[in-house]
Parts: C-alpha cells; structure tokens; sequence
C-alpha cells in the first residue's frame, strides 16, 4: 500500500478567522501547485475559478453553511440498490476519463477547465486524488472524484451517462470511507443540491465542518483508494 507523496509546502496561507459568517467567496488568486490545493483543503478551503464557466480569476471557496455526508447518512432507496447489482463499482481505473466527463463543456453550469483537470491529474500521480466509477458493459457511465486528506473525502464533481450511475458512486463512495465505522470521517460536497439532499447530505455552519474536519484529518485515508485496480 503506497503512501501519497507530500509536496512542497505552499507560501500561501488559507486563514479563515476573519471570513464573515455566510461569506463563501475567501480569497482571489494564487496557484493551483498542488502543496496549495493540499493546504487550502485542510484549512476547509477549494478552488473553482470565478470567470466565466470556471475561467480566471482563480477562487477560493469556503461555503457557509457547507454540504457534508456523514456516517450512516447515506440513503439508499431499494430501487437504487437493485439498480447497483447491474454496475461493475471501481476505483481509480480511469480518474482522468472520470474528471474529463465532468468537465463536458456542454454540462450546464460547467466550471471545471483544463487547468484543473490538470492540477488533479497531478494530484492523483502523488496519491491524493480519487475516482469512484460506475461501470456497465465494460464502458464508463458515471462516476465521481475528489481528494482523500487523512479522514476527509473531498467531493468535487460526478457524472451519469446512465440512470442511477452517478447514485451509484456516491452510495459506494459511502460505503467504502464509513467502513470502518469511526464518525470522525466525513465526505465534503461544498453546497448541498436537491440531488445531494436525496441522497443524505446535510449542511452544517463553517465553524462546525472545520471541527470536524480537523477531527477527520488525524485519521489514515479510507483503503478503498490503495492499491489502485488495474485498469
């Protein structure tokens, strides 16, 4: 089982004692280096471009309140359970295809541009960066990534090209970090949608995620992520 690979530290700092509750906009600028994505996520911090569709100027979010999954929260209807018996569920076989079929320009409210498909293709070379994917007939009709940080599963963005597939990552994803039972490990979602609520995300305030993150953050990393499947 490989350990990811610590990079060099950022000059950057992501402190967030003076951010006005309900301010989710932090800060403007920076790299995407991936000693800064590591840092700005275990300061409760992410980055999504403010430009048009993700573009420039870079941002740095921190959503108050902020959508999380928590152990035994997840819903699982008994639909989508039986529509999982028909999904082959992997990780890490194919996280470049996952993050580009999240980045489908023609997806509505796109953000995700080239350069950050890049800064987590690095991420996931050094071991931090994660796809959960939903196969079906040998092709790739949906699936999710994101970062695993000690206890944390940062989510960033899923997709579906077949019905319940993108369910079917959260439900496994779920299944996999909460495995060992210890409710000190949390799935971030940044903002909670209608969808992500279906599926039992909650919000909790700024102030509550950073506690527990700090809690999740002292934990090793969930070992579905190690060692990678063959593709």
């Amino acid at each position: 089982m490989r350990d990811p690979v610590e990079p060099p530290q950022t000059p950057w700092d992501f402190d967030l004692s003076t951010v006005a509750d309900g301010e989710d906009l932090v800060a403007l600028g920076g790299d995407l280096r991936p000693g800064t994505v590591l840092a700005a996520y275990r300061s409760g911090v992410f980055p999504m471009g403010v430009g048009e569709h993700g573009s420039r100027p870079l941002g740095w979010w921190s959503p108050d309140p902020r959508g999380v999954l928590l152990r035994g929260g997840v819903h699982a209807s008994r639909s989508l359970r039986k529509a999982m018996r028909g999904f082959e569920m992997r990780a890490d076989t194919a996280f470049r295809e996952v993050v580009e079929a999240c980045a489908d320009p023609s997806r509505e409210g796109g953000w995700i541009t080239p350069e950050i498909v890049d800064a987590y293709a690095e991420l996931h070379a050094l071991g931090w960066a994660h796809s959960i994917e939903t196969w079906q007939d040998g092709e790739l009709v949906g699936g999710l990534y994101g970062l695993a940080i000690g206890g944390l599963f940062a989510g960033e963005s899923m997709f579906h090209r077949a019905r319940d597939a993108s369910k079917a990552a959260v439900v496994a994803l779920a299944d996999t970090v909460f495995a060992d039972g210890d409710p000190r490990r949390i799935v971030d979602v940044q903002w909670a949608t209608d969808h992500l609520r279906s599926l039992g995300v909650v919000t909790v305030s700024r102030q509550a995620y950073l506690a527990r993150l700090q809690d999740a953050l002292r934990l090793p990393p969930p070992p579905f992520v190690l060692p990678r499947r063959p593709g």
